[in-house]
């Protein structure tokens, strides 16, 4: 069965493109970010084509016996649209040829620094957006208002959170920063005041519940490995079978976050599961690995993973795999480890950010008396 791509006509203005998108297919996605004419839009979840440069009988040829088409058709007024100077919500128009090499040369840049794959495709998306939004504008002729007019009738306007602005203001500063000709100075650039936010936790008896949803031994061993030592999703699924050290009884992480290396115990019941475990998937390169030998599982099926051992047990948080890091520290600073060590296992680089988790231990709050027993 073919899989199926959602295809939107959309006249904006005086142009018009195709939107289209799909449940998540590698070898779809493949296809897209193949096309010369396709630029991936992060907020509607969808690649957009532009019509004139590459029209529709183009794309069914490109996808013949690859994919089956839902064709929808919206219309913009083109009178609507130039009322106002402020784009309509959510959409921007798609990069033009010299914004386009401009992202590259950002991303080469990136590149050459040792940025993470993860920080570069943050940091390139972002500023994608950012370029998009002033379509027509120059890049040298950016000011810092115009940084506060995108704050205002983009960021703001669509309710997007002040992590994401946060985002675009790092890339930003990052990518004017190296620009010689430019008007806008980063010096003048601020960024946005920090929610305080409190992480999520769950309870011990939530955590054994998850983690015992699971009969297969690989799903349960992955989300195990993540409580038990305090992994981030990316640390887990790089791990190689030599980074467990059963003689020493630790695991150690290799260019963790912020291409830092670290050492994390390894508990005498996960080294059980773990010779289990091997005996029985053998793997060659990466730890886990997903259908193809020798390459990383991956993260969405991790995830989904996840999400099926929340159906099973009946829990009804929007947990995700992050809350098991957060209960692990936790768990660790109720039963009464140093904070400073929490600090080395988690990998923080400051005790500030392991100190948010003295905010939702309950072990000392649980034993404050309220005045309403004593009324």
């Amino acid at each position: 069965m073919l899989p199926t791509i959602h295809l939107n006509r959309q006249l904006i203005g005086l142009k018009t493109y195709y939107y289209a998108s799909f449940p998540f297919n590698r070898f779809l996605y493949t296809h897209f970010s193949s096309l010369k004419n396709s630029t991936w839009d992060s907020f509607e979840k969808a690649w957009i084509i532009d019509e004139a440069a590459f029209p529709l009988e183009n794309i069914l040829a490109h996808f013949k016996d690859k994919a089956e088409f839902i064709f929808q058709e919206k219309r913009l007024e083109s009178v609507e649209y130039k009322k106002s100077h402020l784009r309509p919500i959510h959409f921007l128009e798609p990069l033009d040829e010299l914004k386009k090499q401009a992202i590259q040369t950002f991303i080469r840049y990136l590149n050459s620094k040792r940025y993470s794959p993860n920080t570069i495709k943050v940091y390139s998306d972002s500023m994608s957006t950012f370029l998009r939004y002033f379509s027509m504008k120059d890049i040298t002729d950016i000011s810092n208002d115009d940084l506060i007019d995108f704050n205002n009738n983009y960021i703001l306007k669509n309710n997007f959170s002040a992590s994401f602005q946060n985002q675009v203001v790092n890339a930003v500063k990052l990518y004017f920063s190296a620009i010689q000709y430019k008007k806008i100075d980063v010096e003048l650039i601020h960024r946005p005041r920090r929610e305080k936010v409190l992480p999520n936790v769950l309870s011990k008896e939530e955590v054994k519940a998850i983690l015992n949803a699971h009969v297969n031994i690989k799903h349960k061993m992955m989300l195990s490995l993540i409580y038990s030592c305090g992994l981030r999703c990316g640390e887990l699924l790089a791990l190689h079978p030599v980074n467990i050290d059963s003689k020493r009884n630790i695991i150690f992480l290799k260019n963790a976050k912020g291409k830092k290396d670290r050492i994390v115990p390894l508990s005498p019941l996960i080294l059980k599961m773990l010779r289990e475990y091997y005996k029985i998937y053998k793997p060659k390169t990466y730890l886990f690995e997903g259908q193809n030998i020798s390459m990383p599982y991956d993260a969405r099926s991790l995830q989904l993973i996840l999400k099926q051992a929340l159906e099973k047990t009946g829990i009804r948080k929007p947990v995700t795999l992050h809350w098991l890091r957060h209960s692990y520290a936790t768990h660790l600073l109720e039963s009464g480890t140093d904070l400073r060590y929490i600090q080395e296992l988690l990998g923080h680089s400051s005790s500030k950010t392991t100190e948010i988790y003295t905010h939702v231990s309950t072990k000392s709050i649980q034993q404050i008396k309220s005045p309403f027993d004593d009324l």
